[in-house]
């Protein structure tokens, strides 16, 4: 099983100690913790992209070029790439870049994003929210396939007359995984695709999602895909020495955040008791020490199938030690021993 984390590269004050985080900071101590992360052993960091001033990151891959010298193994990915409002010749481009600047480790994941500010920030209309990502992930596939492309067109992207897109990657192909929230048309797009799932899971009881785990691997069958099916569990979640204190320091950067988002999206604040009672062996909370995370995910393991399982620990404004400390012990402590367990 591979083991890693993503993070949208949060800024703003810590809620505890009232500490201010700019963008300059967050990135500065982000590169030192995809450089841990790779010494450590995990297998990938995503970056996600957004266009709001609580994130510092705005483009996935300019960001992980900066980490691609200071490390040697780990997969780099965006987590996600907007695509419905970027050019997909632009994003391949850029990933493949990556791609021959870190030896074949970039991988490229893209969705159609949980905000909204970037369709009207590049001019695209809202109104066609699912339209738009059909129609550029078909056209980035393509140009994923081979050197020369040879597209049509369409309502959102330009005809090209066997051009070739460059860099290539350095294996061929970008892996390019398919991020979802969890509809029944996102698995089965992706299965029939025959792309690997991100399946994001942020609220609920995760196992409820096997019937849509299912659903994807049925759909990659059917189209003659069952070789590529492959599904990422992405959580959120905090490792710590124990419970309490990984709980004691998650708990309130994770509610702040997730609290504004409830302001803007109408759902009630968090309480603790919510936080504690999602940190049991069903909720979607991947809180504890080393040995309860450990177990926990290899407890969602038979019912979920993943390959893959990407925690995002890097929630509002953390101190950068801990989040060092929680790297080294996901690194030396839970992924060896979900490696071990198969």
């Amino acid at each position: 099983m591979e083991v890693g984390l993503f993070t949208f590269g949060d800024v703003g004050t810590d809620p505890v100690s009232g500490a201010k985080v700019d963008a300059q900071t967050r990135l500065t101590n982000l590169m030192e913790e995809i450089e841990l992360a790779d010494q450590v052993g995990l297998d990938v960091f995503g970056l996600g992209e957004h266009h709001r001033p609580n994130y510092a990151i705005s483009t996935p891959s300019v960001t992980l070029a900066g980490a691609a010298r200071t490390t040697k193994n780990i997969k780099l990915s965006s987590a996600v790439s907007v695509l419905s409002s970027d050019d997909p010749v632009r994003v391949f481009q850029q990933f493949a870049t990556l791609d021959n600047l870190t030896q074949g480790r970039a991988e490229l994941m893209v969705g159609r994003g949980s905000f909204i500010e970037s369709f009207p920030l590049f001019g695209y209309d809202l109104n066609d929210y699912n339209e738009l990502f059909d129609e550029k992930l078909q056209m980035l596939l393509e140009i994923n396939a081979g050197e020369k492309l040879r597209w049509k067109g369409g309502q959102f992207t330009q005809k090209v007359n066997n051009l070739g897109i460059y860099p290539r990657p350095v294996h061929g192909k970008l892996p390019i995984w398919i991020a979802a929230g969890g509809t029944p048309d996102s698995m089965m797009r992706a299965g029939v695709l025959g792309q690997p799932l991100a399946l994001a899971i942020i609220g609920g009881e995760p196992r409820r999602f096997k019937p849509l785990a299912d659903l994807y691997r049925r759909a990659a069958e059917q189209a003659g895909n069952s070789d590529r099916a492959r599904v990422s569990l992405n959580v959120h979640g905090f490792v710590g020495r124990d419970r309490k204190a990984a709980a004691d320091l998650f708990y309130p950067a994770q509610k702040q955040v997730m609290d504004q988002i409830g302001r803007e999206r109408g759902w009630g604040p968090q309480s603790r008791a919510q936080f504690d009672a999602a940190m049991g062996p069903e909720g979607a909370m991947f809180v504890g020490s080393p040995a309860e995370i450990t177990d926990k995910i290899l407890g969602l393991r038979e019912d979920l199938g993943f390959d893959r399982v990407a925690i995002q620990m890097a929630i509002g404004i953390l101190p950068h030690a801990e989040m060092l400390k929680a790297i080294e012990l996901l690194g030396t402590e839970v992924a060896p021993a979900l490696r071990k367990a198969g």
